[in-house]
């Protein structure tokens, strides 16, 4: 009898937990969740064809404007330098922060300390020059204290001659 019991435990193991061991089955989705119908060839063809176009144009600051012909169709060949140099504008911080974290840590942790240096620099530059301007502003309080002492102390003295 005992044999029967073990037996059939040990094949229910197998049959079921161990196969979820070694395969589990994942969860089923919540009930809130939307199942979206499957793509067609044309609508998975237009995908990719547009997250391309996205890549491609997320390496275009870092090629430069020489290898976009399509950019300067209707321009010419002359001006596309001239015209590229006037509209090119120095990156801002967080652009510079991307194309160093695309470099890896070695070209990331000398932008992160120029940008530090930078941010304690301006800090440093405001905070001298509001404890410049603070300055300023206690002497022209004593000083507008001393010149309306000075007439009351001519007046007191002016009262004690008088009486």
């Amino acid at each position: 009898m005992k044999l029967k019991v073990v037996y059939r435990k040990v094949s229910d193991y197998i049959r079921y937990d161990l196969k979820e061991i070694i395969l589990p089955s994942s969860l089923p989705d919540p009930p809130h969740v939307v199942k979206h119908r499957k793509l067609t060839w044309h609508e998975q063809f237009l995908v990719l064809k547009e997250a391309t176009r996205l890549y491609g144009a997320s390496w275009v600051r870092d090629i430069g404007p020489e290898l976009r012909p399509n950019d300067y169709k209707k321009h010419g060949d002359a001006e596309p330098k001239k015209q590229a140099k006037e509209t090119e504008k120095e990156p801002s911080v967080l652009e510079d922060i991307a194309v160093a974290a695309r470099g890896g840590m070695e070209t990331l942790r000398p932008a992160l300390q120029r940008v530090y240096m930078t941010r304690a620099s301006n800090y440093k530059d405001a905070l001298s020059s509001f404890i410049k301007g603070y300055h300023e502003g206690v002497q022209q309080v004593m000083h507008s204290k001393q010149e309306s002492q000075v007439p009351k102390d001519h007046e007191s003295d002016n009262s004690k001659k008088t009486t």
